[in-house]
Formats: structure tokens, sequence, C-alpha cells
């Protein structure tokens, strides 16, 4: 089994990249903008994303932060506006999204593994479908994977023999196995019981603490304070703050942050 990971260990600040003005971010959103009939859901958003860096989105349901993310991964097409990865324009009518994604892996609130695929030939679909590898090393990979979050004993088992917390640590390596330089994490403890939410945490703080970059979508505070470099704050389809952890938590820049924050009771 992995070794747990207390949430109080795990401090913000682990980048250490927004001091070197000369970096070129890994993920890099300029003026977007996205509209669904009309109706705008992202209103001129700019965001960077470091490498090693762990983003976490927080804001009130409705506000934009799964669009965002959507956006992100190429999911949703924008009316104006840009993405660089590494510096080069994603957002164009040539950009082979399926190469893309296998660099913006990207895990949802639902575990979607094929039913009648075994846990392993769920995670390896992807290696060997879609990049070519070669089994043995693939299958490694994946045992290595398996084996860091406690779930290689279950390598056999198919999805209705697991539980929850164990079908979305299964969607994480199944993303990780193709080794994508950036996670995008879209509430992937919403849909779970509040006993398997915390299995689920202490893998993504395992990731933190690696040096993965990432971009979470959360609505566990907890987590976010301890596992975020920064908080992104978002309403009505524009980011309002964007700060340390630290900052957010405990002295706002704006009246809605104090109010969603009030909800938390912190």
């Amino acid at each position: 089994m992995m070794d747990r990971i207390s949430m109080d260990v795990v401090k913000p600040g682990t980048a250490q990249v927004l001091s070197n003005p000369v970096q070129v971010p890994l993920l890099d959103m300029v003026h977007l903008r996205k509209d669904y009939d009309g109706i705008p859901a992202l209103k001129d958003i700019s965001l960077r994303i470091y490498k090693q860096e762990v983003v976490v989105i927080l804001g009130p349901s409705g506000c934009g932060k799964t669009t965002l993310l959507r956006c992100m991964n190429g999911l949703e097409p924008v009316q104006s506006g840009q993405i660089l990865l590494d510096g080069r324009v994603v957002t164009t009518e040539k950009t082979n999204w399926r190469l893309i994604r296998q660099k913006i892996g990207m895990v949802f609130q639902s575990y979607e593994l094929f039913p009648h695929m075994t846990v392993l030939d769920n995670i390896l679909l992807g290696p060997l479908k879609v990049q070519k590898r070669e089994r043995k090393e693939a299958e490694e990979a994946a045992r290595l994977l398996l084996e860091r979050v406690g779930l290689y004993e279950k390598h056999r088992a198919f999805p209705r023999q697991l539980s929850g917390g164990q079908k979305q640590r299964v969607a994480i390596i199944r993303a990780l196995v193709m080794e994508p330089e950036i996670m995008l994490f879209d509430e992937i403890t919403a849909a779970l019981d509040p006993e398997m939410v915390r299995e689920v945490l202490d893998v993504m703080l395992g990731l933190a603490k690696s040096g993965m970059t990432m971009v979470i979508v959360t609505h566990e505070m907890q987590f976010a304070k301890a596992a975020a470099d920064r908080i992104v704050f978002m309403d009505s389809g524009e980011i309002l703050e964007d700060s340390p952890p630290e900052d957010f938590f405990t002295k706002p820049k704006t009246e809605r942050g104090c109010r969603f924050l009030n909800i938390f009771q912190f």
C-alpha cells in the first residue's frame, strides 16, 4: 500500500517559479472567451500555469470552472483568445487535439472506465492503442503506478468489483500512464462517499509533492490549502482573485471572495 500523506505536511509554494519572469508558462490562456448560445461562460480569461505548479480553481457552481478546464483540454472550442502549450499556440484549426491531450491529461467526476475490461486493460488502452508503446513497457509503467496508489492487487478486477474511490484512483492512473506534462482534475471527489474522498485526495497530494503540474477544480477547502501553490477564484465567468492560498484563505481581496469563504466558515 502507498504511504498515506498527511494534509498538514504538504505545504504550498512547492513550485517556486513565479519569481522568474523569463520562464515560459507550460500552459498559457490569453484572453479566452467562451459562449454558449451567445451567453458568455468565460469572459476574457487570462491564466498562466508554470511547470510543477499546483493551481486550484475555486468558485460557486456555474461560475465557469469546468468550462475553463474543458477549454484547456480542447474539449470545448473558444470564441476568441489563445491557448499556448510550451509556448506554442494550440487554438488553431490545424491542431491535432488527440496528440495534445497526451500532454494534457484530464480526470473527470465520472470514472468512465470500460465495464467489460479489467483494471489493467483500462489503463493500457491509451498507451497501446494511441501511443503505440510496447506492451511490456506499458505494463511495467502501469504496475508501478498501481503499486504507488495501493491498487496493484486489483489489476485483474473489473470496475464493478471496485469501490468508488478505487475507480477514481484507476482513472487517475489511466491518465498518468500516458505521461502527460500537466494534469487537469474536475471535481473528482464530488461523486464519492465521504469516507472515500480521503483516499483519492491522498493520491493527489502525493502527485503535488512529487512535482506534477496540476490544475484542480474542487470544493475541498482543506485540500486546496494543503496542496495549492496558487488559488484562482472565479465567479460569473471571470477570475476575481489569483493569489497564494495563505493570502486567499486569510485575507481575500474581494467582497465576493469573502462571502464565498464564509460558507465554509474560514
